[in-house]
């Protein structure tokens, strides 16, 4: 991320060692970096982030400040098989504030029994937990926004920057950030996308929605708190619609514990242990902050960014933001029919100094040129029968098992200096095939969510 946006200045990036699910580097390897494009260099500014299921991901400034997403380090606060091998230390979840956490254990069908926020295999029910246990360095936490003054900059361009700060926390994996423009109902607020739980794991879960969020700082300096991992979205994680169903992801229905996938037992083995899901948490640090909006279960919500006013006209509306969803990964059934995701989320907002409210429609889709149509407000559509805007939906899922040659996984939307939105498409991914089994990896030899070579692509979407 540039400094100042399409502006230019100074670049920005983040990396890590250990990418997410399954993968074995080091703990708290990852960074935030300064880029020098025409030197070709590259500047460690800050390092030992925290890494695991999700690393430390997007990065933007406001303010002279650098603020970025640092995802989660489980799937839902508990470490499992799902995070790593056993010799990388399976990188536990780090609080931003003192917690305190439940009486629940989870088994991981491996003779080890796990509380959250714990190292795998270490169970410590009722224990209370500093901030920042298991971090490299004061203000280093998981689940978060974090940020960091921009002290100054040195003669040769190099920055300095001050120590990280939690800014907001409470979530599974908020990966998109953009400050709201200064005349829209969010103005001086932080607008987040927070990618909702997955069926898999030590403490898998089901259903669980990705969530629109706004990110504030309290007035006393300490970081808003948004619920995770005890609320998905709205609702406590004990309520029914978020039980898991078992899968193949699932520590218990996986090796050792299932060495050969049988679903009647995993669905058994399941109810018994996982069901509900209890949490992780005796009590909340702080009172949890409500979400903007909620998602379906799935979508993958991930880079947003806000319209301006040359790309207005239709169904954006001032001061819509555009949201790519990356979609599912196949852990659990479809979020509905058609699903969504693999497409871009339009989001509109009421008018400054009006009472705050969210519309949100879809955007750019993929859909057989003889389905397309269009509602009566405008918006896209695709149905069975384009001259019946009663038939059935249909189309929606990613380009690849459907043949067409359309959007795969969408991870960034971006406009650009020309007022066009550009869209980072990294591919199509052979996922675990229980929402599309034609997304199912077949050969042994392969693995899944590893991307199919030469299919990501960069789109541009420009106003007609």
């Amino acid at each position: 991320m540039c400094e100042r946006g399409a502006g230019g200045g100074t670049l920005f990036a983040s990396d890590s060692d250990q990418g997410s699910r399954g993968a074995t580097g080091p703990n708290n390897s990852s960074r935030l970096l300064q880029l020098d494009i025409s030197n070709n260099t590259v500047k460690p500014l800050i390092t030992g982030l925290p890494t695991g299921d999700h690393p430390t991901e997007e990065v933007i400034v406001k303010d002279g400040y650098l603020y970025w997403s640092q995802g989660s380090a489980t799937n839902s606060g508990v470490t499992g098989h799902d995070n790593g091998a056993v010799e990388s230390g399976r990188q536990h979840d780090i609080a931003c504030q003192n917690i305190t956490l439940s009486g629940n254990t989870w088994d991981s069908g491996d003779g080890h029994m796990t509380s959250g926020y714990s190292d795998h295999g270490v169970a410590r029910p009722g224990a209370q937990v500093p901030a920042f246990e298991g971090a490299t360095a004061p203000g280093m936490c998981t689940g978060a926004i974090l940020r960091a003054r921009i002290l100054h900059k040195n003669s040769d361009g190099s920055v300095q920057l001050g120590p990280v700060q939690p800014y907001s926390w409470g979530y599974r994996n908020p990966f998109g950030l953009r400050f709201a423009p200064d005349k829209h109902a969010l103005a001086g607020q932080l607008f987040v996308t927070e990618n909702g739980e997955d069926e898999r794991g030590a403490r898998p879960t089901n259903n669980s929605p990705d969530r629109l969020q706004v990110a504030q700082i309290n007035p006393d300096g300490t970081p808003d708190y948004h619920g995770w991992p005890d609320r998905f979205g709205d609702l406590a994680s004990t309520q029914s619609v978020f039980n898991p169903i078992g899968g193949p992801a699932d520590d218990l229905c996986g090796a050792p514990a299932m060495p050969v996938f049988d679903q009647a037992t995993c669905a058994a083995v399941i109810a018994a242990k996982d069901v509900p899901v209890r949490p992780v948490l005796a009590f909340p640090p702080q009172p949890p902050k409500s979400p903007l909006s909620l998602e379906p279960a799935d979508v993958a919500d991930v880079q947003p960014d806000f319209a301006p006013d040359s790309f207005v006209h239709g169904v954006v509306k001032d001061g819509a933001a555009l949201v790519a969803r990356e979609g599912d990964f196949g852990f659990s059934p479809g979020n509905g029919e058609p699903e969504e995701g693999h497409d871009i989320r339009l989001v509109n907002f009421s008018r400054p100094g009006d009472p705050l409210q969210v519309t949100l429609g879809r955007f750019a889709f993929n859909c057989p040129v003889a389905n397309q149509a269009h509602l009566p407000d405008g918006s896209p559509a695709c149905k069975q029968n384009p001259n019946d805007l009663g038939s059935a939906d249909v189309g929606g899922d990613q380009a690849f098992p459907t043949g067409l040659r359309g959007i795969n996984r969408p991870i960034a939307a971006i406009f650009g200096p020309d007022g066009a939105l550009y869209l980072v498409d990294y591919g199509a991914v052979r996922d675990f095939g229980r929402s599309d089994p034609e997304s199912q990896f077949r050969n042994p030899a392969d693995a899944p969510l590893v991307q199919i070579p030469h299919t990501g692509v960069i789109w541009r979407i420009s106003k007609a």
